[in-house]
């Protein structure tokens, strides 16, 4: 009840954000290209030398289609694409550094169009046939 006889802004001076545990957010891209995938070697652990879509970490204050396009520029050197939110994954236990939620984007381009190449965290950055079902 004593919240609702003060004012928003007393209530969020007084508001202890602590109470709460915080998940991790991260940003993942799928760039497609008719039947191919483009993948990033992750260059870090966890899971280092394995095969992933781009992606990476939201800084604080940062909209996370603003992370998806940075993080795949980082990684692959790709910019200029228009991103489209595929979902968002938050499993626990999907990802062994902890409470980690995902938002999933995707872009489909001519691959011709854009040079991709290998920087940031990524060790390799290739183009895959994706297989039919």
């Amino acid at each position: 009840m004593k919240d609702k006889m003060m004012s928003e802004e007393e209530y969020l001076a007084n508001y202890d954000d602590s109470r709460y545990p915080k998940p991790s957010v991260t940003a993942d891209i799928v760039i497609l290209a008719g039947n191919e995938i483009l993948l990033i070697k992750r260059g870090n652990h966890p899971f280092m030398g394995k095969w992933a879509t781009p992606g990476g970490f939201a800084n604080k204050n940062e909209e996370l289609v603003m992370t998806a396009k940075r993080e795949l520029e980082e990684e692959t050197g790709i910019t200029g694409v228009s991103l489209s939110l595929v979902g968002i994954y938050s499993k626990p236990g999907r990802d062994p550094r902890g409470w980690v939620i995902s938002a999933a984007y995707k872009a489909t381009i001519n691959k011709e169009d854009i040079s991709v190449k290998a920087a940031d965290d990524a060790a390799d950055a290739r183009w895959f046939t994706i297989m039919p079902d």
